[in-house]
């Protein structure tokens, strides 16, 4: 490991796990700074610019000092930056649990299979379809995760046809989320049941116990 490789970063803080089926989790976020997608739902673009230039081993010391064994790698998008995977790699041998939110637009071959990958399926209205890497879905195992972030009900039908068609064998979990304030949980949850769709609904937990905030939560 190597404690000077450089880091941008937004924030790291202590809070409960809101999306993924770690919610609820106690868990320490390290959020990355910059993101090269604009997903029109984006509720972090605050974190696309500015930061804290800062080093591996200084990130380490204040995720050792929150005193919290799970840790998410989250931005923006974490590994559009080239110390995103010595960070991830390095925390996994502090003996932490590891995260990674991911656009999945990123090669996910670097990052280790031990860190839970958890990883976006643009649908259209993010705007970002075109930025689905395909071959990333092989990558993914049990442990991993796939988050269809649902704007509309076309976005639904769009993501249940991807699941069903070319996604069936995936080992992973698939996570149903709704577009805060665009699609409301229960519709999404009867368009689920309705279909028969595989996966679970997630509801964005933090915005739920700390409603318009958007850092430290």
């Amino acid at each position: 490991m190597c404690r000077t490789t450089p880091l941008v970063v937004s924030e790291v803080y202590a809070s409960l796990q809101g999306e993924s089926t770690q919610a609820g989790r106690p868990c320490t976020f390290v959020r990355l700074t910059g993101c090269p997608l604009r997903c029109v739902w984006c509720d972090t673009a605050w974190a696309f610019h500015g930061g804290e230039r800062t080093t591996l081993g200084h990130v380490l010391d204040r995720v050792r000092a929150l005193g919290l064994p799970l840790v998410e790698v989250t931005g923006g998008e974490p590994l559009s930056q080239a110390g995103c995977v010595p960070l991830c790699d390095a925390l996994l041998a502090a003996g932490y649990e590891v995260m990674l939110e991911t656009s999945g637009a990123f090669d996910l071959a670097p990052v280790d299979p031990r860190v839970r990958r958890i990883v976006d399926l643009k649908c259209p209205d993010s705007g970002e379809v075109d930025k689905n890497r395909w071959e990333n879905l092989a990558l993914l195992g049990p442990g991993d995760e796939l988050k269809a972030v649902v704007a509309s009900r076309a976005d639904f039908d769009w993501a249940l046809d991807v699941l069903r068609e070319r996604l069936a064998a995936l080992p992973c979990s698939v996570l149903w989320s709704p577009v805060w304030s665009a699609v409301a949980p229960a519709d999404l949850a009867a368009w689920i049941l309705e279909a028969r769709a595989p996966g679970r609904l997630q509801l964005q937990l933090h915005k739920v116990l700390w409603p318009g905030a958007d850092r430290g939560v």
